[in-house]
């Protein structure tokens, strides 16, 4: 009886924390503060009159109990979340919130002015932005739209590719008259972290056995250390070949370049809303990446 007392917020939350396993990395997943959290997890605990988690030094582990909990409300979780797709499949009104994730950059630099003009197109579409590195998964809803970058999207999901961001090797201006080598092996170089694989892979391919002076998981944060001097990068040059306090150094030697993909869950890509974001933005963003935009 006191299972079925278990509202599916809370089921949510207790998720969250088995999935991070902290109260704080799974308050950032829900968009919510750690003490809603922490109040969530005690509260279905006592309503299962059951221990969920052992509280560790090094976060939270579940118990016996809470890894039995867990598989049930994974499945639980799958039926709620098909539920949900196959209902918003059928919405054929062009109203209503879409979700969609990007990284920094292309929230930032891609995506305002083509947003507005949707907005202007269709009012009645509410737009929420999500702007992270972390991969969102579509499956459970946790976003309607990706805007992905990779030559290889998941099989799970379906999309269009809008475009390839072509890269190339920026600088600033007061960096490259102070720095007038030629050698790019003895340069300053500003670097990415494993949440750009490839673009790591690319500059190890290019450059080996070079460490970078500076690194980032954010190729936002990049394009503003290599404007404030900090050394040379690899950089979308639909970005960067914009940017009148960067200047292209040289050119790839293998012409590196990753498409740029708008993706949504096969139940989702019938929804009026959502069909209207993605021909709106696979038409603007097409646009954006051709070649008189790049700064060649």
């Amino acid at each position: 009886m006191n299972a079925q007392l278990a509202n599916w917020d809370d089921l949510r939350v207790f998720l969250a924390v088995a999935r991070a396993g902290s109260l704080s990395g799974a308050a950032r997943s829900l968009g919510v503060n750690h003490s809603t959290v922490f109040r969530r997890i005690a509260g279905l605990e006592e309503t299962l009159g059951v221990r969920l988690f052992d509280r560790l030094p090094t976060g939270y582990a579940l118990t016996p109990a809470g890894e039995k909990t867990f598989g049930i409300v994974e499945r639980i979780e799958a039926d709620v979340t098909t539920l949900d797709r196959t209902v918003t499949g059928q919405d054929l009104r062009l109203s209503g919130t879409v979700r969609i994730t990007a990284i920094d950059m292309l929230a930032f630099w891609l995506l305002p002015d083509h947003i507005r003009q949707f907005r202007e197109s269709y009012p009645g579409i509410e737009v929420e932005i999500v702007v992270g590195n972390e991969t969102l998964n579509l499956s459970r809803r946790e976003t309607d739209i990706a805007l992905r970058i990779g030559n290889t999207p998941p099989e799970t999901l379906v999309g269009r590719r809008v475009g390839r961001l072509e890269f190339a090797i920026y600088g600033a201006p007061e960096y490259c008259a102070a720095h007038p080598d030629t050698d790019l092996a003895q340069q300053d170089w500003i670097g990415f972290d494993n949440a750009h694989a490839p673009l790591t892979r690319q500059f190890e391919s290019f450059l080996p056995g070079v460490r970078p002076a500076v690194r980032s998981n954010s190729v936002a944060c990049a394009v503003r250390l290599a404007k404030a001097g900090l050394g040379l990068a690899l950089l979308p040059c639909a970005i960067a070949g914009l940017k009148p306090d960067l200047t292209r150094v040289a050119e790839l030697p293998d012409a590196f370049s990753l498409d740029l993909w708008l993706l949504t869950h096969e139940d989702l890509r019938h929804t009026a809303r959502i069909r209207a974001v993605m021909d709106f933005m696979t038409s603007a963003l097409g646009e954006a990446l051709t070649p008189n935009t790049k700064g060649m």
